[in-house]
């Protein structure tokens, strides 16, 4: 096939067939596991078979055109056949021996040895056409100090890339922070790198920019534990001990489920600095995803307000003077009457309380203090022991046993509106007996022992009829603990020792 013609000038050049050979063998080697290069391996694929009519066309048309013409049309089409070969030796060897053998490789650096053999081949092909090298170095030089100083952003740009992935402090997928800008690193090219914001943004950073100012890597991939400290600011008012306030918070935070709030790092909640009547407290935790990080702010926000509000703890506000109409009195009260009706109505459905008369609901109505809490925070834990209840309002809980013999937890129950927990430890001052977990945002109230306790001395009968509730409520919980649901079915056939759990209210209150 490759033969001369009767003049003696070859109709094709000697390095087409082991060009032809050399693309053939890496094109197998790389077209399936490069799927996403296909496209280009096509296109490459297209030149060569230009350059190969180029090298046909110089012998063919060998006597019609000058000699010296056809020769440099061979040899164009010669380099550039070998430019397609060398572009299927690079890929097949980076992107697929490499990757097989697990040798990490920075696209740049591939790029840059790539680029180095279509430079050697270009001077071995002139070398061939008889170029002198002497006379193109001279030129080269002084071509090559003026491109330098007209490029200088550019070669930057270009260095900038490449040690960004030679020393590995940036990585596709890092979140990084740079003067007040935070985002994702989505590429890492030649002149640029790319970041993804949480706004869905894309943010074109050059590489010279990025080599010459600092800037953070969040959740660093590399650390042992990637992890972000995150603040959460609040003021409360100097009249409330900063005890109280850190251990109130503290207690909430470590012990509630919050999402992408690390649970191996404790939380910290530090008084800052003094204010105008006012205390500045801080919240630090540990972050563990950057992405989501105000909406974790959030949610700790939200827990740190709920656990002031159950201490009956307010955040400080500016002062203000603000004239009220006369009105304003009114409202208070009509509030207020809305709120103490909202909370007999709580009261009443409550088979605890279904013996009470209707004015000593209304008594014990006002005695009930709010206690809202957030998703994830611990209400009761089992073991302790607190002489009060909570009457839920909205939202819902799970209660959640621990075995005597350290098994894994189990889901006793679910309580939702209606539902009370912590009863056996208002009327006896028993420990609780399970972990009650909010699964929802959940607003309550609380009643203490002192709330009830005048209502029994001025009714002692009361304790018989309540005792009866409260041991059909502990058979329930017992056969709920042995998990048998033939227990269920049998509550009412288990013998009730309600004399015994009204001899313990007697007790407990001192009646």
């Amino acid at each position: 096939m490759f033969l001369a013609s009767d003049s003696g000038f070859p109709v094709y050049s000697p390095e087409t067939p082991f060009a032809l050979f050399l693309l053939l063998l890496t094109g197998g080697l790389i077209f399936t596991p490069l799927r996403r290069w296909r496209r280009s391996l096509l296109n490459t694929a297209v030149f060569f078979v230009a350059c190969m009519i180029g090298d046909l066309l110089a012998g063919l048309m060998h006597g019609h055109l000058p000699e010296a013409a056809l020769r440099w049309l061979r040899q164009m089409a010669v380099f550039g056949e070998g430019l397609a070969v060398i572009r299927y030796l690079g890929l097949a060897f980076f992107e697929v021996i490499l990757d097989r053998l697990k040798v990490p490789v920075s696209g740049i650096l591939a790029d840059i040895m790539v680029i180095m053999g279509y430079v050697a081949w270009g001077f071995l092909r002139l070398n061939m056409a008889g170029v002198e090298f002497t006379a193109l170095f001279a030129t080269s030089a002084v071509l090559t100090a003026v491109l330098a100083i007209s490029m200088q952003d550019t070669l930057g740009n270009l260095l900038g890339g490449l040690a960004l992935q030679m020393d590995n402090s940036l990585e596709i997928g890092d979140w990084i922070e740079i003067n007040e800008l935070v985002g994702r690193v989505t590429d890492i090219q030649w002149r640029y790198t790319a970041l993804l914001t949480r706004t869905g943004e894309k943010v074109v950073m050059p590489n010279s920019h990025l080599m010459k100012n600092r800037y953070n890597v969040l959740c660093n991939k590399r650390q042992q534990v990637p992890l972000q400290r995150r603040s959460v600011n609040f003021n409360v008012d100097l009249s409330v001990p900063p005890g109280r306030v850190s251990e109130a918070v503290l207690q909430d935070i470590q012990t509630a489920r919050i999402a992408h709030v690390s649970p191996s790092v404790e939380p910290q909640c530090l008084l800052m600095d003094f204010g105008a009547g006012y205390g500045h407290y801080q919240v630090r935790y540990w972050l563990t995803d950057p992405a989501h990080d105000e909406s974790t702010d959030s949610e700790v926000r939200r827990h740190i307000l709920a656990a002031l509000q159950r201490e009956d703890i307010r955040l400080a506000v500016g002062d203000q003077t603000i004239h009220l109409v006369k009105e304003g009195e009114a409202h208070r009260e009509e509030v207020r009457a809305r709120e103490l009706n909202r909370r007999q109505q709580a009261i009443a459905q409550i088979d605890l309380f279904s013996k009470l008369s209707e004015v000593e609901q209304l008594e014990l109505a006002r005695r009930l203090v709010n206690a809202p809490f957030a998703k994830g925070d611990i209400i009761t834990r089992q073991g302790s022991i607190a002489h009060w209840l909570y009457i839920i309002v909205k939202g819902e809980a799970e209660a959640w046993w621990q075995p005597p013999d350290g098994g894994p937890q189990r889901l006793l129950e679910k309580r939702g509106p209606g539902n009370v927990f912590g009863e056996l430890g208002l009327m006896t001052g028993a420990p609780r007996r399970a972990t009650v977990i909010a699964t929802s945002d959940l607003e309550a109230y609380r009643l203490d022992k002192t709330g009830f306790e005048h209502i029994l001395r001025a009714r002692p009968e009361l304790a018989e009829g309540i005792s009866a509730i409260l041991q059909r409520r502990l058979s329930h919980f017992q056969a709920l603990e042995r998990g048998h649901a033939e227990d269920l079915q049998k509550i009412a056939q288990i013998p009730q020792d309600a004399t015994a759990l009204g001899k313990k209210i007697r007790e407990f209150f001192g009646l």
